[in-house]
């Protein structure tokens, strides 16, 4: 029996992306984190972010952008051979909050899981989904949805993270690409020494949900907000070194550079530092705030909204997230 041969260019055809309606201004959360509305401004750059209601979960979330996703690639769900979804905000444990969607896709063919890696983790699902495609579906296509509901896993008297950080959903179609477009190359990294310094602490294995976890709030998104940006300011010029440097290209052949939607204020610090003008670095979280692993796909959708995505942009993309890991990924845009 003949194998079918490998195909190995990949890139996105499609993007998604979903906004819960509630917007949330500085003055609205300021009081409560006992600072004022100029303060979250002018240390972080956010003006608002949003936050989605309630009842409303990630998988909903997430169903809204991959539904966006298949309309702009002009695909049926039940095309799909692969769905990956990125997030530190799941409906629940032992779940993959990917199979949710799933079915309420109708994606009945897909396989579909969830991937860690925090704010990066939109893309190592990008790079899996590439070599998932790559092994297994010559031709295939893959839904890589970045969905996170911070809002439901924040203290609220803890401003390190509640003024930072925020929901909303991104998707991507990917599929086949001509030879030298798509996806050009990618690099990854994880620290595990630096594993405490964000995440969750409560309700995992090590400490299984009790009334003291409760108590001390161990269920919150915590934070070590200096050792965070000490991290990223150290792990951010590497990745855009290195990643330029697995695709043979300078970091002058670069048109736009989108990163995972950290810190604004941070982001512009650091961007204007390595020499990339402000034209070219793509900040969305002013107004997003720091949406995790749904932020890359979110800023990608708005930069093309604003005409700033066209055809042959040579894309950077750099992320850190929790673990500590980190991901740098190039695309020539399809």
């Amino acid at each position: 029996m003949s194998r079918l041969p490998l195909h190995t260019a990949w890139g996105i055809h499609g993007l998604g992306v979903h906004l819960p309606e509630r917007r949330v201004s500085n003055a609205d959360i300021a009081e409560q984190y006992g600072v004022e509305p100029a303060w979250i401004e002018r240390m972080t750059g956010i003006t608002h972010r949003h936050y989605a209601e309630p009842d409303r979960t990630t998988s909903d979330l997430a169903l809204a952008a991959a539904a966006d996703a298949l309309a702009d690639a002009g695909i049926a769900a039940r095309e799909l051979d692969v769905i990956l979804l990125a997030t530190s905000t799941p409906d629940q444990l032992a779940v993959a909050t990917a199979c949710r969607v799933q079915h309420r896709l109708g994606a009945d063919r897909a396989w579909a899981t969830d991937i860690g890696g925090a704010c990066a983790g939109f893309l190592h699902a990008l790079k899996l989904a590439r070599d998932v495609l790559t092994a297994s579906y010559p031709q295939g296509r893959a839904l890589v949805v970045g969905a996170e509901t911070f809002s439901k896993f924040q203290n609220p008297r803890d401003r390190s993270t509640g003024v930072l950080f925020a929901d909303g959903a991104g998707a991507v179609v990917l599929g086949p690409a001509a030879e030298g477009e798509g996806i050009l190359g990618s690099v990854q990294g994880s620290d595990g020494a630096l594993a405490d310094i964000v995440g969750i602490r409560a309700g995992g294995s090590a400490r299984p949900a009790s009334t003291s976890t409760l108590a001390e709030g161990g269920h919150y998104l915590h934070m070590n907000g200096k050792a965070v940006a000490a991290y990223f300011h150290d792990a951010f010029p590497r990745i855009v070194q290195d990643a330029t440097r697995a695709c043979g290209l300078a970091l002058e052949d670069i048109d736009l550079v989108v990163p995972h939607q950290a810190n604004p204020r941070m982001l512009r610090t650091l961007g204007a530092g390595l020499g990339i003008p402000a034209e070219r670095l793509v900040v969305t979280a002013d107004t997003f705030g720091n949406t995790g692993a749904a932020s890359i796909p979110m800023a990608l959708h708005a930069a093309r909204a604003r005409g700033r995505l066209t055809a042959r942009t040579t894309v950077l993309h750099a992320a850190v997230g929790a673990g500590m890991s980190w991901a740098g990924t190039v695309q020539r845009w399809l």
